[in-house]
């Protein structure tokens, strides 16, 4: 059984802790140690993560398989985006799919809900940052229509490293 919900600030922990498994799951092996700590003491910090939850034009899901937390979505409106703040988009900042729940199509369900949320918004399109070294990734944002729109610079620790772009058009 598979099952998306919306997280409250009551789940910054699970937030946190899924969060940050993903993360390491998917970068540690092309960044240092040092680079991957630093990140986690500024983009995992539970204070963080619990404004991220009370703020409202923030939204987190969580996807799971049979009542274990597999993965998270977090999505952002206007003024909580990182970049664009075009109030006719919606942002995917976040969408992380643990690697034993991989393959199950979980990723995609995650990104049906970051649509389907949109388009109860009236946003026009989804956006979002992916690592340009994340070739997986790019090419999952492909298969459902994203197109590279730019690049950005990401700061992760002390190191800049290349972001590009992406749009998806909506239509509603």
């Amino acid at each position: 059984m598979i099952r998306i919900r919306k997280c409250t600030p009551d789940d910054a922990v699970e937030v946190q802790q899924i969060g940050w498994k993903a993360y390491q799951e998917t970068f540690a092996a092309m960044n240092s140690k040092e680079t991957m700590d630093a990140y986690r003491n500024e983009a995992f910090k539970i204070g963080k993560i619990t404004d991220e939850l009370l703020n409202p034009a923030s939204c987190f899901y969580f996807v799971e398989v049979e009542r274990q937390l597999a993965g998270c979505l977090k999505v952002n409106e206007s003024l909580a985006q990182t970049e664009l703040q075009d109030p006719l988009s919606l942002e995917v900042e976040r969408i992380y799919v643990l690697q034993a729940f991989q393959k199950m199509g979980l990723g995609r369900r995650l990104m049906d809900q970051a649509m389907e949320f949109a388009l109860e918004k009236g946003k026009k399109y989804l956006w979002l940052g992916v690592w340009e070294k994340n070739c997986k990734a790019i090419q999952f944002y492909k298969k459902l229509g994203f197109v590279r729109i730019g690049i950005h610079d990401f700061v992760m620790g002390d190191e800049i490293q290349k972001d590009y772009l992406m749009r998806k058009d909506l239509v509603g």
